[in-house]
């Protein structure tokens, strides 16, 4: 017994990566399997919405999400060259009463029409949604979201050995499963949060969107909300201070914005 714990313990001491911003991340499950689990649980995901005629039923807002993201990731791709090889894609799924958006290992995203009808943003305040969750995708939040929850189950069936609980000490966790969960209804951590904004900011500077627009979208977000935060609020938790923090990286990020020349995009149907 004493030898499992042990190995669960060494275990989370060296699955260790660094992020894109330097910081240390658990990996207990490899960008690559994050990302093949999350291919699946997109199928999942859409199959039943697209038999309901809920995926990218409005050709016109469809394309104008395409445009905005093929911006971002052109510049995603220029800055991690390894996500040429992604499967990128989004899609806009129709549901009114949803304000949310989301992107999974390996570029899988969607976009909820809740947001966009009910925030209405502009271009530039859309490019920091998509910005946004695409740098979840790019800091490997899913697989570091995914091996936080490996981590916990193992300690938990660790006690459950100790306690000779012998059938919970037997459960295993499904990996597309576990994908599908922690890429759409499970909250990133302040840090990881934190970690977005900064990246996602850039990318959507460098594809021509004002940097600024990050600031007024959460102020629309808060509108919107009430006192009840719409669901891409409350599965993005932040501090207080967070608009003060998007303002003072806008002005950082100007120069990106600025820069003359036509700014790439990638294809994306």
């Amino acid at each position: 017994m004493k030898n499992w714990l042990c190995a669960i313990l060494l275990l989370a001491l060296t699955a260790c990566a660094t992020s894109p911003t330097g910081r240390s991340q658990l990996m207990l499950v490899s960008p690559e399997q994050a990302i093949s689990a999350s291919r699946e649980a997109y199928v999942q995901t859409l199959l039943p919405l697209q038999k309901e005629g809920k995926v990218d039923s409005n050709r016109a807002t469809a394309r104008r999400v395409q445009i905005i993201t093929g911006k971002i990731i052109a510049q995603a791709i220029q800055q991690f060259p390894q996500t040429r090889d992604w499967e990128w894609s989004v899609k806009v799924i129709d549901e009114p009463d949803t304000v949310n958006a989301w992107c999974m290992a390996g570029g899988k995203m969607a976009v909820y029409t809740g947001l966009l009808d009910k925030v209405k943003p502009t271009d530039d305040e859309l490019a920091q949604v998509m910005g946004h969750e695409i740098s979840h995708a790019l800091a490997n939040h899913t697989a570091e979201r995914m091996s936080v929850a490996l981590a916990t189950q193992m300690g938990m069936m660790g006690v459950a050995m100790v306690a000779g609980d012998s059938e919970y000490a037997g459960v295993a966790l499904s990996g597309s499963a576990l994908a599908a969960a922690m890429a759409i209804t499970l909250p990133n951590s302040r840090t990881s949060e934190s970690e977005a904004d900064l990246m996602g900011i850039e990318l959507a500077a460098r594809a021509g969107y004002n940097p600024r627009a990050a600031a007024t979208l959460w102020e629309k977000m808060a509108k919107v909300g009430g006192s009840t935060p719409p669901e891409f609020m409350s599965t993005h938790p932040s501090p207080t201070n967070r608009q003060s923090t998007l303002n003072n990286l806008a002005d950082k990020m100007m120069p990106y914005y600025l820069q003359k020349g036509d700014r790439p995009i990638y294809p994306l149907n």
